[in-house]
C-alpha cells in the first residue's frame, strides 16, 4: 500500500469557541494522510498523471481551514469530507488538525484533533 502524506502544512485562520479567537485568528498545523488506491500507478510509470496530485489535497485543505469553525473536529470532519468528495478512489484518510499555543491556561504546544476515514 502507497500512502502520500502532506505534513505540517501551515495556516492561521479563525476557529475556535471563543469569539475572540474566531476574530483575531491563530496559528494551526494540518497533517493528510491519503491511502493510494490498489490501481496505483505512479510506483512503477514514474507519471505524474498517474499519481496523486499534492497540489490539489494542499488546495482542499486550504479552502476548508479558511471557513470558521467552532470546533476542530468539525474543521478536520469537513477536510476529510472534501478529500473523500475529490479523491473517490482513494484509500484510509487520515486528518489531523493542531490548534498551535491553544489558550488552556497553561503552556501547551497544541491542542490536536485526529479523524480517520476508510
Amino acid at each position: 500500500m502507497v500512502t502520500i502524506e502532506l505534513c505540517d502544512m501551515q495556516f492561521y485562520a479563525h476557529h475556535g469557541c471563543f469569539a475572540e479567537e474566531r476574530e483575531i485568528g491563530t496559528h494551526f498545523s494540518v497533517d493528510v494522510h491519503i491511502g493510494a488506491p490498489e490501481s496505483y500507478q505512479a510506483v512503477a510509470s514514474d507519471r505524474l498523471e498517474d499519481a496523486l496530485n499534492y497540489q490539489d489535497v494542499y488546495s482542499v485543505v486550504a479552502r476548508e481551514m479558511q471557513q470558521s469553525s467552532h470546533l476542530l473536529e468539525h474543521v478536520a470532519g469537513r477536510i476529510v469530507e472534501e478529500l473523500k468528495a475529490n479523491f473517490p478512489k482513494a484509500g484510509k484518510i487520515c486528518v489531523s488538525v493542531s490548534k498551535l499555543n491553544p489558550p488552556l491556561g497553561g503552556q501547551v504546544g497544541a491542542s490536536r484533533v485526529v479523524i480517520t476515514s476508510e
